[in-house]
């Protein structure tokens, strides 16, 4: 187990740093959301749930989430996924300063299907989210989910949620598989003038790319060890529909964060898109730009460990949009030795470049 901070020997800069990490999960129960909505809308909130399992489990996604459940992990299962003071003190345990959290149930896939209440049900499930933050918001910052079906709703709750004081917003990665047109398609620019104006940034989890489903159903490894790691870069489809039709050129300010997506490949995917206007002949007749231009300006990535990444790439990559993470608590996590590992990752980069990516640029983009 790591030192932590209060058993350091010395009072160093490694030692001393208030860790953030820019992609945890919490855990909100139905239960818990239903005690923030009408008993009248319990019903449609519990069908519409039990319509989206039965399309989500007769996909691909079906092996897969039965397959995770068989995976291990340090932190699996523990209180501190649900419980905010149980939170906290994992938090110690890590030495982890603050949490950016992603909520385990996506609400955007469900809450539309409902035949009633779904905007009530919507603010209850963020309503919820609050009360979990509420224990401590310099520490625990939530991503309150906001569905794209309704684009005048999707304003207003954005609108709501900045006036009580939220961090930060979560939106479906691929807006198609709930039934909307990607994010380039001008229906939306409500939304984004709506969030530019508030400063938030929009973060977009990978989860199961339903693109993957066959794949998944083909895949004869335990638990899916050829598919998952498919699913981060398959986030390339996501990024090229921010990066080159010019949403970003008619909204400059938008803060857009690719969660857990990794790094490696994206170093590629920004000299490719470049160099297919710079020695292709390809055109962006929307973009006045190279591609790598917007995303050094308005995108950032999440990583928990690629040290290779971190060592060579940072600067392709933009140290300013790069941010570490520990992935509590899913397999991959850091927890709860991060500090020992964050030490591992960063051996040899200069203080001022690790200082960005542990959380100085979650800083600036949280607003924290």
């Amino acid at each position: 187990m790591a030192t932590t901070t209060t058993e350091a020997a010395a009072p160093d800069a490694a030692t001393t740093e208030k860790l953030i990490s820019s992609d945890s999960h919490v855990t909100v129960k139905h239960g818990h959301v239903k005690k923030c909505l009408a008993s009248k809308f319990h019903e449609d909130y519990d069908d519409a749930y039990r319509r989206f399992m039965a399309v989500f489990l007769g996909g691909g996604a079906a092996k897969a989430n039965q397959g995770a459940m068989k995976f291990p992990g340090r932190a699996l299962g523990r209180p501190g996924t649900y419980d905010p003071v149980e939170r906290l003190k994992d938090m110690d345990l890590d030495g982890v300063h603050t949490e950016v959290m992603y909520c385990e149930l996506s609400a955007y896939r469900y809450l539309y299907m409902m035949e009633r209440g779904s905007f009530e049900a919507t603010r209850a499930f963020n309503d919820t989210l609050r009360d979990f933050e509420a224990t401590d918001p310099a520490r625990l910052v939530v991503n309150y989910q906001i569905p794209i079906n309704d684009i005048g709703f999707a304003v207003g709750e954005v609108q709501r949620l900045a006036s009580v004081g939220a961090k930060s917003l979560q939106l479906p990665v691929f807006p198609r598989e709930v039934g909307m047109p990607d994010y380039w398609d001008p229906v939306y620019d409500p939304l984004w003038s709506a969030v530019q104006e508030t400063g938030l940034p929009m973060t977009f989890h990978i989860g199961l790319n339903t693109a993957l489903d066959d794949m998944a159903k083909r895949d004869p490894t335990p638990n899916l060890a050829a598919t998952i790691p498919c699913i981060p870069p398959s986030t390339t489809e996501a990024l090229g529909m921010w990066l080159l039709t010019g949403v970003l050129e008619r909204f400059p300010d938008l803060k857009i964060v690719f969660v857990e997506s990794g790094l490696g490949w994206v170093a590629w995917y920004l000299y490719f898109v470049d160099d297919m206007v710079q020695w292709q002949g390809y055109e962006y007749p929307e973009l006045k730009e190279l591609p790598s231009f917007y995303f050094h300006r308005n995108v950032y990535l999440t990583f928990i460990k690629e040290p290779d990444a971190v060592q060579f790439l940072r600067h392709r990559l933009g140290v300013e949009n790069l941010m570490w993470s520990t992935d509590y608590p899913h397999p991959p996590t850091t927890w709860p030795e991060s500090r020992s590992i964050v030490a591992d990752q960063f051996a040899g980069v200069p203080q001022a470049d690790r200082d960005l990516m542990v959380s100085g640029n979650a800083r600036r983009v949280w607003n924290l």
